[in-house]
C-alpha cells in the first residue's frame, strides 16, 4: 500500500473525516509547520495529520515550574512526547486539509481545517522543527448492515440530542438536516457525542462503518438513559469542536 510523508499534529482529542477542526497555533513548532504549509500552492491542499495522544503533553511545558522550579523546559519537535514519540500518540489518525490558515500579528496561526481521510501512523521523525510521519491510508468499508443501522443510529441520537439539550422535539434537527450516508452519519454522531478520548478512538479505528454505527448505537441507548437523570446541558455542535489551544 502507498504511504505518505505529512507534518504531525498532536492533539489531545480526536479528528474524524468530514468534521471541522479549528486550531489557535501559538507553539513554536507548531507555527514552524504551518509557515511551511503556506509556501504551498493555494491550488494544491494543505494537508498535515492529526493524531490523539495517548501518552503525553499536547503543549509542551514551557517554564520551569513545581515540583522542580530548575527544570530545563522542554524543547524541539518532539518535547512533551518523550524518547519515542511514536509510543505516545494512538496509531490511527485523520488527515486533515487546512482551508484557512491565517497568521496573526504576534507571529501566532489561526487555522481551519477539515479531516478528510483515515490513515495508520507507521513511523515519526523529530529531526526537523515538527514532527513529521509516515502513514498508510486506511479504506472505510461499509460493513453489513450499514445502511439499516445508520437509521437506527439517527433515531436514537435525535432522542439523545433531545435529552442533551433538554429541548423540545421541534427545537431539533429534523431529518432533512442529517445525513443519510451510513459513513458520514458514523463519523458525524462520533463527534458530536459527548465522549472521552479513548471512546472516540475507539469509534475513529472501528475496522468498518457498520462496526462503529452497532458501537454507536450502544453508546446512545446508554448514555441517553444516564441523561435522563441529569441536569439540562447545552447541545454539541454537530460540525465542529472547541478550538484547540494547540
Amino acid at each position: 500500500m502507498t504511504t505518505v510523508r505529512l507534518p504531525l499534529f498532536p492533539l489531545n482529542t480526536v479528528l474524524f473525516p468530514g468534521l471541522v477542526l479549528p486550531l489557535n497555533v501559538f507553539e513554536e513548532r507548531y507555527r514552524a509547520m504551518m509557515r511551511e504549509l503556506l509556501k504551498t500552492s493555494e491550488d494544491e491542499p494543505r494537508r498535515f495529520a492529526v493524531v490523539a495522544i495517548r501518552d503525553g503533553h499536547e503543549v509542551a511545558p514551557s517554564a520551569p515550574g513545581l515540583p522542580d522550579p530548575t527544570a530545563v523546559p522542554d524543547r524541539g519537535a518532539a518535547a512533551g512526547f518523550g524518547t519515542d514519540p511514536l509510543r505516545a500518540f494512538h496509531k490511527v489518525g485523520c488527515v486533515a486539509d487546512a482551508a484557512t490558515i491565517r497568521e496573526r500579528p504576534d507571529g501566532t496561526f489561526e487555522v481551519l481545517a477539515t479531516g478528510t481521510t483515515r490513515v495508520r501512523l507507521l513511523s515519526v521523525d523529530a529531526s526537523g522543527p515538527y514532527l513529521t510521519a509516515e502513514l498508510e491510508p486506511v479504506a472505510e468499508e461499509p460493513g453489513d448492515g450499514a445502511g439499516a443501522l445508520a437509521e437506527g443510529v439517527l433515531r436514537a441520537f435525535r432522542q439523545y440530542q433531545k435529552r442533551l439539550a433538554g429541548a423540545r422535539e421541534r427545537s431539533l434537527a429534523t431529518g432533512a438536516d442529517l445525513p443519510d450516508e451510513p459513513g458520514v452519519v458514523s463519523y458525524l454522531v462520533a463527534a458530536a457525542m459527548m465522549l472521552d478520548t479513548p471512546t472516540r478512538q475507539r469509534l475513529l479505528q472501528a475496522p468498518d462503518t457498520a462496526s462503529r454505527l452497532r458501537d454507536e448505537l450502544k453508546l446512545l441507548r446508554t448514555e441517553t438513559a444516564v441523561i435522563r437523570s441529569l441536569p439540562s446541558l447545552p447541545a454539541s455542535d454537530l460540525t465542529r469542536g472547541p478550538t484547540s489551544l494547540n
